[in-house]
């Protein structure tokens, strides 16, 4: 974590953006739509797709509490260290394996990939999604200032 902080594109605070954090939920769902649409005729559209809406559901939550990030595994290791109160170890492993699959399918393309992988991560994404849309609904003024104060504590920002 520690490094992703000094990283140009890491983590930041910024000010939470509740209409911003709605795009990316429109985003998320959208995505689910291309993900399922794709799945017959382009598997890897249909990959990423599911990835992404995953990403833009937590990333909707970043951007509520004022969370900036441009590095994908940063954003997954903030999840893990400062959103356990949300999402538990099956969603981070969930969004952990998408995101395996994701790079596998896009950047691998000579390697085959495990129908129960996809399956999975297919089944998961929606669900995913709608956790992500019940957190954003339930998170709290306190539950976002509780979040930004240890993040600054124990990263000195």
């Amino acid at each position: 974590m520690k490094w992703c902080c000094n990283q140009a594109k890491g983590i930041k605070l910024i000010e939470p953006n509740l209409n911003i954090s709605q795009s990316y939920i429109q985003l998320a769902e959208s995505s689910i739509g291309t993900m399922n649409r794709e799945r017959k005729m382009n598997i890897v559209f249909s990959i990423s797709a599911g990835y992404y809406s995953m990403y833009y559901s937590l990333y909707a939550i970043l951007t509520a509490i004022g969370i900036k990030c441009e590095i994908h595994q940063c954003t997954l290791k903030f999840m893990e260290e400062f959103l356990s109160d949300f999402y538990n170890k099956e969603d981070i492993n969930a969004i952990y394996d998408a995101f395996k699959l994701r790079n596998t399918a896009q950047y691998y393309v000579d390697k085959i990939l495990d129908e129960k992988d996809i399956n999975k991560m297919i089944k998961n994404a929606p669900e995913f999604v709608a956790k992500s849309k019940n957190i954003l609904s339930s998170i709290n003024e306190k539950m976002i200032k509780d979040i930004r104060n240890r993040f600054k504590a124990l990263y000195k920002i």
